[in-house]
């Protein structure tokens, strides 16, 4: 009888630590992100650990592994990219993804080691720019804004050179993967560089670039983004309302000092 008794407690407390297991499985969330700087998602792990989740930053070097990762089910969110891009990724690549809330905005913007002004690049200058359709496309727009270009009527923001209608100073381009465009500053008179890569690089947006995004560049608000059957998962959602509160847009505004631009806004002014 009592190694019966002794066998039934053991498959007991079995069954009870194999739960508890698959519990904290399930709150365990793996979070993509692009560049080496964790420090606005540090934070919200740390407020969601009090709530019961486990976040799991998963740092990559560019920005197409961290929407493959995340169609591939190798973690379980990402949050590096705006919605313009994600857009234009998932037609192209045909993956079944969904945003579930908006982050922030982080002004791109146009750096040079040679000029202080837009204005001073002068005629034949080489400029740097991302060679990623959307990022070639903000980084056009930017240019335009700037007032070194100007892009075909109804332009719809996916980057091609033939876009461009006007280029009074015959201004040549450098097409580069956008990682790469911070190291070619010393070599080029003027380099757009997105704003994570930008702050990786040791540069602040705001104070460091000859021109930069206006904060109301509505297509450019950043995302968190899963896989479309997950887009309803409670974790997910309980980890998009931490990320979106007030709390957390303060430390963003503190940390970045305006770099980037705490942008809560419902999925539907994006488009989605």
């Amino acid at each position: 009888m009592k190694r019966i008794t002794i066998r039934f407690l053991l498959i007991i407390l079995t069954s009870i630590i194999t739960a508890c297991s698959s519990s904290d499985a399930a709150t365990t969330v793996k979070v993509g992100i692009s560049g080496s700087d964790t420090a606005i998602w540090d934070y919200v792990a740390e407020k969601a650990k009090k709530e019961g989740i486990d976040v799991e930053i998963v740092r990559f070097s560019d920005y197409v592994q961290p929407n493959l990762a995340l169609a591939e089910g190798e973690i379980d969110a990402n949050a590096f990219q705006t919605v313009s891009y994600f857009d234009a990724f998932i037609e192209e690549h045909h993956l079944d993804l969904t945003p579930i809330a908006t982050t922030v905005i982080a002004p791109m913007g146009l750096y040079s080691e040679k000029h202080d002004r837009p204005e001073d690049i002068p005629e034949g200058g080489t400029i740097a720019l991302a060679k990623e359709a959307t990022n070639m496309g903000r980084g056009l727009l930017l240019l335009q804004d700037a007032g070194l270009i100007t892009l075909e009527e109804g332009f719809d923001g996916n980057g091609s050179l033939d876009k461009i209608v006007e280029n009074p100073k015959n201004l040549q381009f450098e097409l580069l993967v956008a990682g790469q465009t911070p190291r070619v500053l010393p070599d080029v008179d003027a380099s757009i560089i997105n704003n994570g890569i930008a702050v990786d690089a040791g540069f602040s947006p705001l104070d460091d670039s000859i021109y930069h995004e206006d904060e109301t560049a509505t297509p450019y608000i950043n995302i968190i983004a899963v896989q479309k059957e997950d887009q309803d998962d409670e974790v997910l959602k309980k980890l998009a309302d931490i990320y979106q509160t007030e709390d957390v847009a303060n430390f963003i505004e503190k940390e970045r000092d305006g770099n980037s631009i705490p942008t809560f806004v419902p999925l539907n002014e994006i488009g989605h």
